[in-house]
């Protein structure tokens, strides 16, 4: 799965940075001190969907296939990592 990794500082409402390679992403987060989090997401693929393909998450309720919670869905069966003043905690 072709894949990027995507940095949330603690209280940003989107992304601060996208890299191909978790060292890079790494090595940035510790010369930076960055406090947040690094999560893996799949490329050309919603993460709704790549959820329901690979199982991790199913339709339970009407609600669930609403443009608004597929618009805002985030797994946490995606690979991800927290890091608090550059260190992975």
């Amino acid at each position: 799965m072709e894949s990027v990794w995507l940095f949330n500082g603690e209280t940003g409402r989107f992304a601060s940075a996208v890299f191909t390679e978790l060292t890079f992403a790494e090595d940035w987060v510790k010369a930076n001190r960055l406090t947040g989090t690094l999560t893996r997401y799949p490329v050309n693929i919603g993460v709704y969907d790549w959820a329901l393909n690979e199982g991790i998450f199913n339709i339970k309720k009407e609600e669930h296939t609403s443009p608004v919670f597929i618009g805002n869905f985030t797994s946490a069966g995606q690979e991800h990592y927290h890091y608090e003043n550059g260190d992975r905690s």
